[in-house]
This record gives C-alpha cells, structure tokens and sequence, in this order.
C-alpha cells in the first residue's frame, strides 16, 4: 500500500475512534463535575494534573524512540530494531525511576508553599497527588511500547485500546457516585488502576505480535546506540517535559490567583480543547512513521510534501469540529453541563484559537526531528516555553483577570510558528514563503470564510438547538466549498481524490471478502 493510502487509512481508523472517544469523554466529565463538585474537580485538575500531563509526555517520549525504529526500517536494518527497543527499555526505567522520586521531591514543596486547598481536603489532595505519582512510573515503562506500535503503523489496536479506555472512563465516573466514601479519593485511585492496565495490555500485545519486543540487553545493548539515543531522546525529552511543565504551571498560577474554582474552568476548558485537539496526536500518530522512514530511506522530497499536506489535511478535519463550538460555546455549555463554572467558556474559545494556530504547524516538529537535528530546535523551545506563563504572572500582579493567561499563550503560539518555519527552512530545507502560502494563507481563508458564516447566521436567529444546527450546517458548508476551491491545490485535488477512491475500493473488497466468508 502506497504511504498516502496508509495515511488515509490510519487517519481514518483514528477520527473514527476519535469522534466515538469525544463523546464519551464530553459524557464522563459532566458525570465527574456533578459527582466531585466544583471545588474537588479543581483539586484533581491541579493536583493530579500530573495524569494528563504524563500523558502527552509519554506523546513525545515515543515519538523520540519511534523516529529511531521508523529509521531503521526505512534503512532496511532488521537487526537494528531489536538493539533499540532493548536501550529503550533501558531508557525508559532509568527516566521512570528518576521521575518517580523528582515527582516526590517537588510534591511536598507543592503542598507546603504553592497549593492553595483547603484544611479539610488536603489529606485527599496527597493521596491524589501520590497516585498520579504511580501513574507517571508506569506511564513511562510504556513509552517503547507505544513507538513500537507508532513505528509499525498499526492505529487499529490504538483505536480499540482507545475506546476500552473511555468506557472504562465513563464506568469508573458512573460508579463513583454510588460509591460512599470520597468520591475524589476513590476517583483518583481507579484512574491510575486503569493507567496500570492499559500499560500491561500494550506491552502484552507488542510481545506477542512483534519479533524486535524481545529481551536481550546481554546481547543486544550497544552502546554508540546508546548515546545517539540518549542524546536524542534527552533534547526531546527537556523540549517535552518544558511545555508540559510550563502547560501544568498555568493551573498552579490560576490556583495561587484565583482559587480552586477557577481551576474547575480551566479543567473543563482542558478536557474540550484536548478531546477536538486529539486529531492532531491522530493525525501525527498516522503521519510521524512516514516522516521517518522517508528520511531514512534517503528522500528528503517526500518527507517535506508529506509534513506539508500532513499540516493542511489535519487543520481542514478540525475546522468543522472548532468553527461551531467556539460560536456556539455558551449554549453547549449550558446543555452539557448545566451550569459551567465561570470563566469555562471565556477560557475554552481562546484555548480552541490556540489549537487552530498550533494546527497549521503540527507536523514540522516531526519533520524537525525526522532530520535528526533537534538541540538547537529544542533549546529554543525551553525558553519560549515559559515566556507566557511569566507574562501572564506579571499581568495578574498588576490585576488583570484569570482569562489573560489564554490570551499570553495565543501570542506565544504565534511566536512558536515562526520559530518552527525558521528551523524547518534551516535545518529541512523546506521554504518558509511556499509553506506559508501553501498552508497557512490557503487553509486560514477557509476558516475564517467558515467562522463569518457561522456567525452571521448566530446573530440572527435566538438561541437554541435549531440555531445551533442551522450554525454547524452552514459553516461546514462555506468550509468544504471554500476548502476545495481556495485551501488545495489542484495536485493537493487529485491526490486527495485518488486516495480517497481506492480506500473506498479497498474498504468494498474487504466488505465482499468478509461477507463471501460469511
């Protein structure tokens, strides 16, 4: 199969596990907010925040290792696989254990000097705090497991494992209300029981299905790997662990300023933006195995058009998802949650901007690293990282509301997409001007076409669900016309629609042989 039908296909399989996983995650955290309350959600967001972070850590972490097993077998190198799984592992124990006592370390000056919760929750807040310290240790031991599974390409098993895990999700948020007890305590404990499960699956299933999961530290450690790794991985790891912990910073901030109320907002804004800003880890999780082996098999080319139309082909699927729920925000709130926290919706509708900013450039960090020359990049990162954090601690010294720290990161989101066009431009060889043009300028038209439409129906009709319908409708057809007639050019059209037609027929003979066989 040609690796532009390998894309669809992934990236079909995954939006599919995606739109099913949105809405039983949108489902879970109403069940949650009512369950906890206002001022436990806000602890378990602060506290054990930790979860969530871990999580998109664990995202570049693998990607480090994958980008190592995508390489080697776009080189053809069998041999290799096995040699860098086993320093994987390796790796992966040594960060697992010195995170576990770092994260014990910094959780008693957390809670001594910067947690503001009150006298009668704090004991619950520790034990939060400690199982989110548990979930970090075995989240890691995942990571090679995870790149093992990225670099193989199969999004079929992330589907499934995905949607066990939402249920699993909604079953813990449904139980937790007839449990008697503390709700949060218990809550807290049944998440990382489930983090643990999911990591024994993985690894159960890579063991038994790959030849390279093999454990032969003896035979198979080498060192130069070792170090090219260590060294990869360490850069990716500071550029990783900087934006989670500048990221898990902001509702330290808020909880110092604002109090655990606001921290409920900022939890649910999290919660919407993480579950339609998922195709992006979809998207790349489909498009990264490309990237890397591509590189390695010496065609620089196709690495470059693939990170371009990977970009555009991932903002285009989320425009239809955003446009809507930021015009139409106050009104879903209300439904899904009946009484938002304040803030929730201010909150959301500038995180979402951001996610529409950061979409445009999603792939060129993955490009970046499928070249392999990261420490410049990264360094420049960490800085940037905490440069909206400081800027919104400067702005409520001197009393501008919670809502401003949304506001610091947009203008850091723009910042970050000129940093990754003068790196991709330096270091890939791809031209900053025919990236701009081809995606930003192209894809940006369509959206902002999208969003008038879609607002200009809001502001003529009351609210209500037919509003809210006509809303989605509208924008979404402004979009797809304007999309195909502005956003693509006409070998962008064609590629699109070859791809398309032989999924279709792929996806006819697969139907045909199970129902013959039936």
């Amino acid at each position: 199969m040609q690796a532009s039908h390998r894309v669809a296909m992934n990236t079909g399989i995954l939006y599919a596990r995606m739109a099913i996983t949105v809405l039983i995650s949108l489902y879970t955290t109403r069940v949650i907010l009512n369950a906890l309350g206002a001022e436990d959600f806000g602890i378990f967001n602060v506290v054990g925040g930790a979860i969530t972070m871990l999580m998109l850590l664990n995202t570049g972490m693998a990607a480090a290792t994958q980008r190592f097993m995508s390489y080697a077998q776009g080189a053809g190198s069998e041999e290799k696989l096995v040699k860098i799984f086993n320093v994987s592992i390796f790796l992966h124990a040594a960060v697992a254990l010195v995170a576990f006592v770092a994260l014990q370390a910094v959780g008693r000056i957390l809670f001594l000097r910067v947690f503001v919760i009150s006298a009668s929750r704090i004991d619950a807040a520790w034990l939060i705090y400690q199982f989110a310290a548990i979930g970090t240790l075995v989240s890691i031991l995942s990571v090679p497991y995870d790149a093992v599974l990225n670099a193989r390409e199969n999004m079929l098993f992330f589907a499934v494992l995905g949607l066990i895990e939402s249920a699993a999700k909604l079953v813990i948020a449904i139980c937790i209300v007839k449990i008697k007890g503390d709700h949060l305590v218990f809550y807290g404990l049944w998440m990382a029981v489930l983090s643990a499960l999911l990591v024994i699956a993985r690894a159960w299933y890579c063991h038994w299905r790959y030849s390279e999961c093999r454990f032969l530290a003896a035979r198979c450690f080498d060192t130069k790997l070792l170090r090219e790794m260590s060294a990869f991985a360490g850069w990716s790891f500071l550029g990783a662990s900087s934006s989670l912990v500048a990221h898990y910073s902001q509702g330290l901030v808020l909880n110092t300023y604002f109090g655990t109320i606001v921290n409920a907002a900022q939890g649910v804004a999290n919660q919407v933006s993480g579950q339609l800003g998922a195709l992006a880890s979809t998207m790349l999780r489909a498009l990264n195995p490309i990237l890397a082996k591509s590189e390695g098999a010496g065609d620089r080319g196709k690495m470059i058009e693939a990170s371009i139309l990977g970009s555009k082909l991932a903002f285009f699927l989320i425009v239809p998802l955003m446009v809507p729920v930021i015009i139409e925000m106050p009104y879903i709130f209300r439904l899904w949650l009946v009484v938002p926290p304040k803030y929730a919706v201010i909150f959301c509708r500038l995180l979402l901007l951001r996610n529409l900013i950061d979409q445009l450039f999603v792939t060129l960090p993955s490009a970046i690293s499928a070249v392999g020359n990261i420490k410049r990049f990264q360094a420049a990162s960490v800085v940037l990282n905490f440069a909206p954090l400081l800027g919104a601690i400067t702005l409520f010294h001197m009393g501008y509301s919670a809502y401003w720290i949304y506001v610091s990161y947009i203008i850091y989101a723009v910042a970050s997409s000129l940093l990754l066009l003068y790196f991709v431009s330096k270091d890939c060889g791809m031209s900053a001007s025919i990236y701009t043009w081809r995606v930003v300028v192209r894809s940006s038209s369509s959206c902002i076409l999208s969003y008038a439409m879609g607002q200009a129906i809001h502001s003529l009709l009351q609210e209500g669900f037919t509003r809210l319908v006509l809303v989605v409708l509208s924008s979404l057809l402004v979009f797809v016309v304007s999309a195909v007639i502005i956003g693509v050019t006409r070998e962008e059209r064609s590629l699109l629609w070859n791809s398309t037609v032989k999924l279709i027929g792929r996806v006819r003979l697969i139907l045909a042989v199970n129902s013959e066989g039936s």
